[in-house]
């Protein structure tokens, strides 16, 4: 405990690192264990918020085993509060003020709570499909803050591209939002609610799985034409690379989600869908960040391996 608790007091690269680690794995850890719940119909096991039920915090026998699956994910939440503040706390100590790691720690630390409010709210309101739909994207919003945090952190080299090069690697980023986005309302106009109670959106889940693909389609598109333009230039950059894991990514969700579709929107496929969504956009943000235009393309900075020592008067 006592080496644990001097890693904070001199926080080291690698301490660091491995904090910044610890909330990109969680907040997918938070994302696969609610789509567990809702996949069990366990969205309402625990029928109130911030209780479980009117008289009590914890679930009782008379809520079964989808009690059991609604509280654990609660739980969850507040293991990603202590790495958040962990990770937050280790950060302050490794940089100096107005290090802009500092506010991406911070956004990560306000963002559980704001999480676990919209959560109570999806129960409040009988698991809504656009409340639903907000928790989600919320999850992937701090899955791309989290990988940005560990990417600073990182301090990779930074990519110079031509205007634009960085034009077609924002629009692919955009891409990838449109594509979850839409996704999470195909997921609110069909099956696996998170209760059988719960409310669908009213539209046609079969129009907007093809608006989802055509989504998908040109996602696709993006970042081929990315892959071909990056390769193209010399000296060829380290955005390659992330191009085209993005890319590989991108033909793994898809295969999965049109088997899927194919066959009735299986539970175990849902599952391996949202986790490919997570890997997805922790790939997306990293292939953002790890490049610039080149005329604000900052020099490379190396790794600190040794705790950021700060004057103080």
């Amino acid at each position: 405990m006592s080496r644990f608790l001097s890693g904070f007091a001199a926080p080291t690269y690698p301490f660091v690192r491995g904090w910044a680690r610890a909330s990109l794995i969680s907040n997918i850890a938070i994302v696969l264990t609610g789509v567990a719940v809702r996949l069990t119909a366990s969205g309402l096991g625990c029928p109130t918020w911030p209780r479980c039920t009117d008289s009590s915090f914890v679930p009782h026998s008379a809520l079964g085993v989808h009690g059991v699956i609604e509280f654990g994910n609660r739980l969850l939440t507040y293991v990603l509060v202590a790495v958040a503040l962990a990770t937050w706390f280790a950060v302050r100590r490794w940089t100096t003020p107005g290090d802009h790691r500092r506010r991406l720690a911070t956004c990560l630390a306000l963002g559980i709570p704001a999480q676990a409010l919209i959560g109570g709210i999806t129960v409040l309101t009988d698991l809504n499909p656009w409340i639903v739909a907000l928790h989600l994207l919320l999850s992937m919003a701090l899955i791309a803050v989290s990988t940005v945090l560990l990417a600073r952190i990182d301090a990779p080299s930074v990519s110079a591209i031509p205007v634009a090069t960085r034009r077609l690697v924002l629009a692919t980023y955009a891409a990838v939002w449109a594509v979850l986005y839409v996704g999470t309302v195909v997921t609110g106009s069909g099956p696996h609610a998170g209760d059988l109670g719960s409310p669908r959106n009213g539209l046609d889940p079969q129009v907007l799985s093809h608006v989802h693909a055509t989504l998908v389609y040109l996602l696709v598109t993006l970042t081929v034409a990315s892959v071909v333009v990056l390769r193209r230039q010399r000296p060829r950059s380290r955005a390659v690379a992330l191009a085209q894991a993005l890319l590989v990514v991108e033909l793994a969700q898809g295969a999965i989600g049109f088997v899927q579709y194919a066959t009735d929107v299986p539970i175990v496929l849902v599952w391996f869908h949202l986790l490919g969504a997570s890997v997805l956009v922790a790939v997306a943000t990293w292939f953002v960040v790890a490049t610039r235009t080149a005329d604000s393309a900052p020099p490379s900075s190396p790794r600190l391996g040794t705790k950021l020592r700060v004057t103080r008067p």
